[in-house]
């Protein structure tokens, strides 16, 4: 008897195929559990290959169970960064705390994990690549629901019929817009804007974050490796850098312009002192910029008929709290389960929902609009997060469960 036949002890998943658009993190997730349910997988990428490197994102709390529970922990604590350092630098340079990652994070030390982007999504490709159908270089182009499934249009010229649809393709997905309409109805700006891209280590940094910061600026080094300068994973030579800033309104006009997005940020962070001149430098020659708005998506309804979302395409809740890969991984988990364990798809939808929704509006709402803690965007707000950080070390450990814990994992068992 094979994995999948004692895992489907009825006909609920059995011959039901699904399309999951987006191969990063919640779309590999996702086609894992569900092909461990007995659902037909197909994945498209528009990439032409799981990306690799990426900058470093948490693993926590129920997420760590749903790897745990993939097979995959092993891996991933092998590819754990350990960072051992956190130092914030005010506006003139001097140093306002260091301190230990974990006091700001919430992390547990030795328990969450911090990886690459690209070596959690390789995990999971590599757990589910021999059991599912990759597409890449391809997207969907157009989606037609009907009584009987999904007809789907690929960009490639491609059609085939699904009976469901996911969308796994992140905060600015197109499933979403296709489905449910123009990002701007979920869209919701939290206040600030960044640049993210790397650059040789000639900083002398080893596995810790620099921040500095004036009112609505900050610039981030972030070193993962030894700093060796060989590139080769033995100690990385490059760091991850970010210029984040404050704007009361998105640059609408820059985000498809790689030139206007350095142009705003050099005039953002004209002046500054610190490391930033030469971070503006690197950043006019980097390759791998990649620019965006600091927000959130928050939508009444996860699914519509045929169509679901998963991970950030329905509920991002931005790089500030540290949980977007997380709910990504939970919500995979969560849905794949509710669609096995009902006898039809709109329960399971349903299911997953109500079963999902108050662990990512936790989540969500631990920032706010304005509320960034770590990027304070005024004099007093950036004096306030300082004596924050100076007296991180007499603060009592928070009591209860915390909100990237508050989801215990159930156990699905499909319909007889």
């Amino acid at each position: 008897m094979t994995r999948v036949d004692t895992l489907v002890n009825g006909p609920a998943a059995r011959g039901r195929t699904v399309l999951i658009s987006g191969a990063s993190i919640a779309g590999p997730a996702l086609a894992y559990w569900l092909n461990r349910y007995g659902f037909a997988v197909t994945v498209v990428e528009k990439a032409g290959t799981i990306r690799d490197g990426g900058y470093p994102i948490d693993v926590r709390g129920t997420a760590l169970d749903v790897v745990r529970r993939m097979g995959i922990l092993p891996r991933l604590r092998d590819a754990h960064i350990d960072l051992r350092r956190l130092t914030f630098l005010d506006e003139d340079g001097s140093e306002v705390a260091s301190v230990d990652p974990h006091a700001v994070t919430g992390g547990v030390a030795g328990r969450d994990l911090e990886v690459r982007r690209g070596a959690l999504a390789g995990a999971l490709h590599e757990a589910v690549r021999d059991d599912v159908e990759f597409l890449f270089d391809d997207s969907i182009d157009i989606l037609h629901q009907h009584r009987h499934g999904v007809d789907v249009t690929f960009r490639g010229g491609g059609r085939r019929t699904f009976d469901l649809v996911v969308g796994a393709d992140g905060l600015h997905s197109h499933t979403r817009r296709l489905q449910f309409g123009p990002e701007e109805l979920f869209h919701r700006y939290l206040g600030y804007c960044f640049a993210g891209f790397t650059l040789r280590n000639t900083f002398g940094l080893v596995r810790e974050t620099v921040m500095w910061n004036a009112p609505g600026r900050a610039a981030v080094l972030y070193a993962v490796g030894d700093g060796d300068g060989d590139g080769d994973g033995d100690g990385d030579g490059d760091v991850h850098g970010f210029l984040n800033f404050a704007r009361p309104k998105p640059p609408f006009d820059a985000f498809r312009d790689p030139e206007a997005q350095r142009d705003l940020v050099a005039e953002v962070f004209d002046g500054a002192g610190w490391e930033v001149p030469g971070m503006l430098a690197a950043l006019r020659d980097a390759d791998d910029l990649f620019f965006d708005v600091v927000s959130q998506i928050r939508m009444p309804r996860w699914s519509s008929g045929r169509v679901a979302l998963v991970g950030d395409a329905a509920y991002a809740p931005s790089f500030l709290t540290g949980q977007g890969s997380s709910l990504a991984l939970a919500g995979a988990y969560m849905l794949a389960g509710s669609l096995a364990a009902e006898r039809d798809h709109a329960a399971g939808f349903a299911a997953y929902e109500r079963d999902t929704r108050a662990f990512v509006t936790l989540n969500q709402d631990q920032v706010g609009e304005g509320e960034a803690a770590l990027f304070p965007a005024t004099a007093p707000a950036l004096e306030q997060r300082n004596a924050m950080l100076r007296g991180l070390g007499s603060m009592p450990p928070a009591e209860g469960r915390p909100a990237h814990a508050a989801l215990v994992l159930p156990e699905f068992r499909p319909p007889v």
